[in-house]
């Protein structure tokens, strides 16, 4: 994604744009854009803001609303693989995830997801 014009360069289109009654004119003197000026314009006059949007997209999981569930499932069993959630997930709500994104999820959480060993390991120590 390209960066954000500045904050001091957008004031400054608005400005020339409100004070000289030309968008078009604005957006030349400053090299920007004629919509790009357009638009700042019209968010000043809506919401008064000059600012730049946050860019990309929004940070969240879609496994944030399902939260409560996915928890009470793995306290409830365990012993539960990441292959078996994801197919509780795909079953009892129909979401279509990856074993990653619920790994992440879970260490979100603050869940480690480390299944533990079925013989203990040796105490034999090399010599």
């Amino acid at each position: 994604m390209a960066r954000a014009y500045s904050v001091d360069l957008r004031s400054r289109v608005i400005e020339a744009a409100l004070n000289d009654g030309s968008i078009r004119q604005a957006a030349q003197r400053f090299g920007v854009g004629i919509t790009t000026a357009t638009r700042w314009v019209r968010r000043w006059r809506e919401q008064g803001e000059s600012s730049a949007r946050r860019q990309g997209k929004p940070r969240g999981s879609c496994l944030d609303p399902h939260r409560d569930d996915l928890l009470a499932l793995v306290e409830q069993t365990r012993d539960l693989t990441l292959a078996e959630i994801v197919a509780h997930l795909r079953a009892e709500h129909g979401l279509n995830v990856g074993t990653t994104t619920v790994w992440k999820f879970l260490e979100r959480q603050g869940l480690t997801y480390k299944k533990r060993r079925h013989t203990p390991p040796s105490n034999n120590v090399r010599t």
